[in-house]
């Protein structure tokens, strides 16, 4: 049950009241069987009443389910008919959607259908026997504006995550999953013309309220958008993913174009638990036509393999997805040109998330025919992979039955030949020598015990960082990796991180640069060990490019054409368009019920470029406390 003070937040006196089927009095009312009774008349009664309060009333049951989603009071009430007949009324009715406030109430009430629908399987099945899901593929539609598809992909999702329900939500499988590609490709474009790269004074008002609660100001707005636009693209590849992991409608899903987009939409910092298009891929990957679709898009591959070798939290789905696909005879020999250039740099990982033994597993895929390889029996089209499958097999087998016959004397002499070979290749390097270090490098890595995992570390390291010298991107992100393999997740080798981060830059892949650059900064400010650990200043530019670059909004900003909305008169726009801009009106009503006049609020030449500027990126203290708690998160998970 609601807590008292949630309670007393709807309650109001009700002496005056003379409406029977008020909800506040309702919620006033001391019996509990009369309390119960005066809630199902209001609700069976609200959808055919119109009542100014009717915002009012919505946002306060908002709230509650918001703070206490498995209260069973208001469901058992009929809130969800309630909330399903409101929202088709909005839909049908456009004169009633544009009275008053009602412009509100098919946000707030998709929103209470997800948040009831989220966590218990019974309030589900009230929702769908209460026929929710009709009105809620309206707002998918997107008969009123994105602002309602996203709480409307938001409820569907939470209903096909039900087994009890998913079946309801599939009668109409086509077109959601029709429906929800098309959001995820075009909603951050949606968005951005609509909201973010419109004037301040043609923005649409109730979107603007809803975004801050009518108490923010022009940034808040734009971050809450750009939020609110990543999660409408999350949210749409959850649902997607439903079906997805049940092998349903692979045939539409594993669109070559759309698989194409599906592996650049993350959920960015803003959206770090939400694995994005890299979790329906790893679910495409259970099934043999998702596994053949995957294999032959190289564009997909390759991001595979850039995840793979990066310090993202889904890296260990990418690595699923490689080993998925090269498990299976019939994509194995298609991905594993490309696959085994950046597994054979992780068969060194010890662990990954909760999963042990990650780099033996990565070990026995790549090498589970090389006896055919080494023989002669096979040969593969690739000189680059055969080589990479070479010194894996060298690594991993070859020189471990070595070592393991050697002497301790012998050790003790190869550890002090290591030490000298070090501080030759660092002379060489101070000398600039830099190709002569790399080989004295070299040397010294091929004669290393596998167990001196420390001066590995150092010797990768330096090796790359010469690498990074002679412009080899490519050479510096595989030292970089096998150099992060041999240290620990909690605690990565912090020169390696940001190595690995210039070298990604180098190659242009500015979200694998970024993740790198904030494992760096977290992990200096957690070996200061004070809150006053300044951020370098070599770390803070390249976290501002970079996010710049990874920018949700950066693609479709970059475009020359303006999109302004059209909001001279109120105008009702038809399906696939967006409805919101007919509240562009004189009157404007806000949800706590304070009234506004005329034109918003407007601002000079010189705060809109410094609002362009603040969009554009993000400071480096905020992004290095994302990245701090995506830490935390990660080693907890681990312990």
């Amino acid at each position: 049950m609601e807590s008292q003070s949630q309670k007393d937040s709807l309650h109001r006196t009700s002496s005056a009241c003379a409406n029977p089927s008020c909800f506040f009095c309702s919620m006033d009312e001391q019996d509990p069987s009369l309390r119960k009774a005066k809630l199902a008349r209001c609700f069976r009664e609200m959808p055919l009443r119109d009542d100014q309060e009717h915002v009012l009333v919505l946002r306060g049951i908002w709230n509650i389910a918001m703070t206490q989603p498995d209260d069973p009071e208001f469901p058992s009430l009929g809130i969800f008919e309630c909330m399903g007949k409101l929202i088709q009324r909005a839909v049908e009715d456009r004169q009633w959607l544009l009275r008053d406030q009602n412009i509100y109430i098919p946000y707030y009430a998709a929103h209470i259908i997800g948040s009831y629908t989220m966590n218990k399987v019974q309030f589900a099945e009230k929702a769908v026997n209460s026929n929710v899901v009709l009105p809620l593929i309206e707002l998918l539609r997107g008969k009123i504006s994105w602002v309602e598809q996203r709480v409307a992909v938001r409820s569907l999702g939470h209903l096909a995550s039900h087994v009890r329900t998913f079946e309801a939500i599939a009668e109409h499988e086509v077109e959601i999953i029709k429906l929800v590609m098309e959001i995820a490709c075009n909603c951050i474009k949606t968005v951005y013309r609509r909201f973010v790269g419109v004037k301040d004074s043609k923005r649409v008002k109730y979107h603007s309220d809803l975004l801050t609660s009518g108490l923010g100001d022009l940034e808040t707005e734009n971050r809450k958008a750009e939020e609110w636009a990543s999660q409408l693209q999350c949210w749409s590849l959850y649902l997607l993913n439903c079906f997805a992991c049940k092998g349903r409608s692979l045939n539409l899903i594993c669109n070559k174009h759309f698989l194409k987009e599906l592996c650049g939409m993350w959920g960015g910092l803003a959206n770090c638990a939400s694995p994005g298009g890299i979790g329906c891929i790893r679910s495409l990957c259970n099934f043999k036509t998702g596994r053949g679709s995957l294999a032959n898009s190289k564009e997909v591959i390759e991001i595979l393999c850039n995840i793979s070798r990066s310090s993202d939290d889904w890296q260990y789905m990418a690595i699923d997805c490689l080993l998925l696909l090269l498990k299976d005879t019939d994509t194995r020999y298609i991905v594993i040109h490309t696959a085994a250039l950046s597994l054979a740099d992780l068969v060194e990982l010890r662990s990954l998330k909760e999963r042990k033994k990650v780099g033996e597993a990565i070990t026995q895929a790549l090498l589970q025919d090389y006896h055919k390889i080494k023989y002669g029996d096979l040969k593969l089209s690739s000189q680059d992979a055969e080589r990479a499958l070479k010194e894996t097999w060298d690594l991993m087998v070859e020189r471990r039955k070595r070592e393991e016959l050697m002497s301790e004397e012998e050790l003790k002499e190869r550890e002090d030949l290591v030490g000298m070979l070090k501080q030759e290749g660092n002379k060489k390097f101070w000398s600039g020598h830099i190709e002569k270090a790399v080989t004295t490098y070299t040397k010294a890595l091929d004669l290393c015990p596998l167990k001196m995992r420390k001066e590995r570390i150092v010797l990768y390291s330096n090796r790359a960082q010469s690498y990074l010298l002679l412009n080899n991107a490519e050479a510096v992100i595989s030292d970089t990796t096998r150099a992060l393999c041999l240290s620990t997740t909690a605690s990565p080798h912090r020169k390696s991180l940001w190595r690995r981060a210039q070298a990604y830059d180098m190659k242009g892949l500015a979200k694998e640069s970024l993740m790198d650059c904030l494992m760096f900064i977290h992990g200096r400010m957690k070996a200061e060990k004070t809150k006053q650990a300044k951020i370098p200043y070599f770390a803070a530019r390249m976290i501002h490019k970079q996010m710049n670059a990874t920018w949700l909004f950066s693609t479709v900003a970059k475009s020359k054409v303006k999109y302004e909305a059209d909001v001279e008169k109120p105008k009702v726009v038809e399906h696939g368009e967006d409805l919101c801009q007919v509240t562009e009106i004189k009157e404007r009503n806000a949800p706590d019920g304070s009234f506004t006049k005329g034109k918003r609020r407007s601002r000079s030449k010189h705060d809109r470029s410094r609002q362009e500027r603040t969009l554009l990126a993000m400071t480096a203290e905020s992004a290095a406390q994302n990245a701090a708690r995506s830490v935390e998160l990660r080693c907890k998970s681990e312990k």
